[in-house]
């Protein structure tokens, strides 16, 4: 047997408001339902939302090295509880060989006609029965410019709507997710994280051009359904919502969340279908199993994705992150830097340790010493990202997402929502959310 790690980070359903001294009741069990351990393990967490990392036991790295019946990851049934909330019972929690599993729970308030929120983690598509992908032209026809609904240029969207089912199964559920999430949910839904980095990359790259080329496209929205993209691995990619992410998918996600593949002289992102490569070939596509092996032979991201596509494809970073109030400066941010960029971060970093006491207030005067990087590091290490106590670009963009967040809440604690508020990511969008999204 091998280890892996578990560590869990608690929020306020749609904010990033942590929740302390919430109870998460851990029980070990096997794929086939038996529980393994006779006693459970409890974790508390902390003002900042997170639980301590504990280590779990696991099948062999091999097993998730090539294709075959074996389950590479241990399973974990979670009950989380805190006052005030409703409990969160989360069944199949994957954790892998060396690698860390990260189980971000996200509570609603108790009300009397729901006691607790369910959420099953079904297997991962290399592991499970799925059906495979239908082939679509991967060139697509855009809608008229006169209908107002294609962008310019292709942008990172603040949030992706992803439906429960396929495209015409009208009973599923429309989740509004943050666009980074979705990729990190769908990556560790549809590779193994043990994995070599460059392999994690070039599906990442895949994830992503897929995804936004369903944004751009409009290609559900102009055929009237009220989501743009679903979890149907039949027509798109796996999301399995509430599930668990992992500590290295998490941070390369982080790093090229906003990069896209595409053909020379065309603007919309390359329509990347792939395949597993061991249950369903697919010419022309990337297969997954087949970019672990380039992986292992050491290539590039990029050569890895050339492999499947063809030499006549570039990567391309979207020069828009919607719901950013200021993007990357274009350099990182280091003990040294000065000037509005460093002034810009100090506030945002002020501002979020109001919800997150354990980071240090810093003096807002626009110059990057000791005291803003070791606010940085804190930062850091509460939101999983690399210690640095550097401000890279993964880095950069989750300190805004965490600003807009928290101002949210205050905004939402200073004062009544006004009805127009309510639906602005309905405007947005064109669709109206579900009512749990205001909840």
């Amino acid at each position: 047997m091998a280890i892996g790690r578990l560590k869990c980070q608690c929020f306020v359903r749609n904010t990033f408001e942590p929740v302390d001294s919430a109870v998460i009741t851990i029980t070990r069990r096997s794929v086939e339902g038996q529980v393994i351990d006779t006693k459970d393990v409890q974790l508390t967490t902390d003002s900042s939302g997170l639980s301590e990392v504990i280590e779990i036991e696991t099948p062999p790295r091999e097993y998730s090295e090539t294709p075959s019946d074996r389950v590479p990851y241990s399973l974990c049934d979670l009950r989380v509880q805190r006052q005030g909330f409703e409990d969160i019972i989360i069944n199949g929690c994957q954790v892998y060989p060396d690698r860390t599993a990260y189980q971000i729970c996200r509570f609603r308030n108790s009300t009397s006609t729901r006691q607790s929120e369910l959420i099953n983690i079904l297997p991962n598509t290399l592991v499970g029965n799925y059906p495979s992908k239908i082939p679509e032209d991967p060139n697509k026809i855009l809608p008229p410019p006169t209908s107002g609904v294609v962008l310019q240029k292709p942008v990172v969207p603040e949030f992706i709507v992803v439906h429960d089912g396929t495209p015409n199964n009208t009973s599923g559920n429309n989740y509004t997710v943050d666009f980074k999430e979705y990729v990190k949910n769908v990556a560790s839904s549809e590779i193994f994280p043990t994995w070599p980095d460059n392999t994690i990359r070039a599906n990442v790259f895949c994830i992503v051009s897929f995804a936004l080329n369903r944004v751009y496209t409009e290609w559900y929205r102009a055929k009237g359904k009220p989501f743009q993209i679903t979890n149907s691995t039949a027509y798109d990619q796996a999301f399995n919502y509430g599930r668990n992410i992992f500590d290295n998918i998490s941070a390369i996600v982080d790093e090229i969340f906003s990069t896209y593949i595409r053909r020379p002289g065309k603007k919309q992102p390359l329509f990347t279908q792939y395949c597993d490569g061991k249950n369903v070939s697919c010419p022309g596509w990337l297969t997954q199993w087949g970019s672990k092996y380039l992986g292992d032979q050491g290539k590039t991201p990029f050569e890895i994705l050339k492999s499947f596509y063809g030499n006549d494809i570039e990567l391309v970073t979207a020069e828009k992150v919607e719901g950013i109030p200021s993007s990357y400066p274009g350099y990182i941010l280091t003990i040294g830097s000065s000037g509005v960029p460093v002034r810009q971060l100090q506030e945002y970093l002020n501002t979020i340790s109001n919800n997150y006491p354990l980071i240090p207030k810093v003096a807002v005067d626009g110059v990057y010493n000791k005291q803003t990087a070791e606010s940085v590091d804190i930062f850091q290490s509460i939101f999983s990202l690399p210690r640095t106590g550097d401000v890279d670009y993964a880095t950069w963009y989750q300190i805004s997402a965490i600003y807009v967040g928290v101002s949210k809440i205050a905004e939402l604690r200073s004062e009544p929502v006004e009805e127009e508020e309510h639906y602005r990511y309905d405007k947005y969008l064109g669709i109206e959310l579900p009512s749990y999204f205001y909840e």
